[in-house]
């Protein structure tokens, strides 16, 4: 037996991108968390439901996204809904602010623990989809459930 242990595998996704959201890029980006925030996460109580990334002076940020609280923390338990900064390469950073500056969006995908231990966002450069197209993924989806049964 290898003295290695792996790691419990959470995954946090976010359901409502895929149906409001077209992909068209996808990247993984570290996070910088504080105190508590790591422990809530290998738990599984975190939501990326109202999460959104955007720019502020040359960096990636994350905001929306709900930690709670460790629940065997103490009175310097983290916040639950802080800004929390992403960390990307500097030609990926470069690379989704100029996509962003035509019109397209950066949006969280799934939350993950990486097997070294580390708390991974999967995002995706993405364009919203407009009413039509989703009444369409609505259509399409309940042919494929007819034709199953």
């Amino acid at each position: 037996m290898s003295g290695k242990k792996t790691p419990l595998q959470v995954c946090i996704k976010n359901r409502q991108a895929h149906f409001s959201y077209t992909f068209l890029d996808r990247y993984t980006a570290g996070l910088i968390l504080q105190g508590t925030e790591i422990k809530s996460i290998r738990m599984g109580k975190a939501s990326l439901q109202e999460a959104y990334c955007y720019f502020n002076r040359g960096a990636l940020w994350i905001k929306g996204m709900h930690i709670a609280p460790y629940s065997h923390g103490n009175i310097y338990n983290h916040e639950e809904k802080r800004d929390r900064q992403l960390l990307l390469q500097k030609k990926e950073l470069q690379k989704l602010l100029k996509n962003q500056a035509k019109g397209l969006t950066i949006i969280p995908i799934e939350l993950f623990i990486s097997p070294r231990g580390f708390a991974k966002l999967a995002i995706a450069l993405a364009r919203g989809k407009k009413l039509y197209d989703k009444r369409q993924a609505i259509k399409e989806r309940d042919l494929e459930r007819s034709r199953e049964i």
